[in-house]
């Protein structure tokens, strides 16, 4: 099964400008998720999907791969999805599973992208997974930059906010806190699908791509990950991730390498 891992990255981003080439101990963001990424052995290549030549430069420099893509896209899938046809294109061999990858989570681990990806290997019903973890604060809950999600008993996304979901206005204090890791792994039909298909009502509302595919009817499969990750959105959030990565287990196999 031939299984690629993408991360979509550019310079332009309206919170945090340049944010993929913010230094994280001496290694740019986007390097870190992309040498993170490489690690999984469940995938069989890693590209980085960017439209800015300062991010395709770097990643070539450390060896990596990486993908011009247009400077038009609005959502990362679009740009994943590009991305894909391309890597088909220059390789001759066609994708089974393709697992958008983030390039503001430095701190992401192969047991989640493997975690993520399982779903859609054993069960081939399953076109689409996100992970899903527990937040242990209710400022993290109130937070808008956090993507928050609910579930129904088989763990199959309801509902997917950047408001506080469930809520917890009416007196009822102890609800789920559950919010979207972003490692999505689509089956690769599905996510040229799922990119010929008109944005959606609820997902411009909410600014939440998975909502385009409940609001067609389909389902979103979500998996648990207790292990902790660290979405960059603001400078705080990147003073937070360097003081984490720290004693980072991982980090120690590759800070001296690059």
């Amino acid at each position: 099964m031939n299984i690629i891992g993408i991360i979509p990255a550019r310079l332009a981003s309206s919170r945090f400008p340049n944010k993929p080439m913010a230094d994280i101990l001496g290694i740019p963001m986007i390097g870190h998720c992309y040498i993170r990424s490489k690690m999984c052995e469940t995938l069989n290549e890693v590209y980085v999907a960017t439209c800015d030549e300062e991010i395709f430069d770097y990643i070539e420099s450390i060896g990596g791969k990486a993908i011009m893509t247009a400077d038009t896209h609005e959502r990362a899938s679009d740009r994943t999805a590009e991305a894909l046809e391309k890597i088909e294109q220059s390789t001759g061999m066609k994708v089974d599973i393709v697992v958008m990858l983030q390039g503001d989570e430095p701190m992401v681990t192969p047991g989640m992208i493997e975690d993520a990806i399982k779903p859609l290997i054993e069960d081939p019903e399953i076109k689409i997974s996100n992970l899903m973890a527990v937040m242990e604060t209710v400022e993290e809950h109130e937070d808008p930059n956090e993507v928050k999600v609910v579930v129904d008993k088989n763990n199959n996304a309801l509902y997917f906010s950047r408001e506080p979901i469930p809520s917890r206005k009416k007196g009822v204090t102890d609800v789920p806190m559950l919010k979207q890791v972003c490692v999505i792994p689509y089956e690769r039909d599905f996510l040229l699908e799922y990119n010929s298909m008109e944005q959606t009502p609820l997902e411009i509302v909410e600014s939440v791509d998975m909502m385009r595919i409940l609001e067609n009817g389909m389902q979103v499969k979500m998996i648990f990950t207790e292990e902790n990750t660290y979405a960059v959105d603001t400078q705080a959030d990147l003073d937070n991730v360097i003081d984490k990565i720290q004693d980072d287990i991982l980090l120690k196999e590759y800070i001296d390498k690059y």
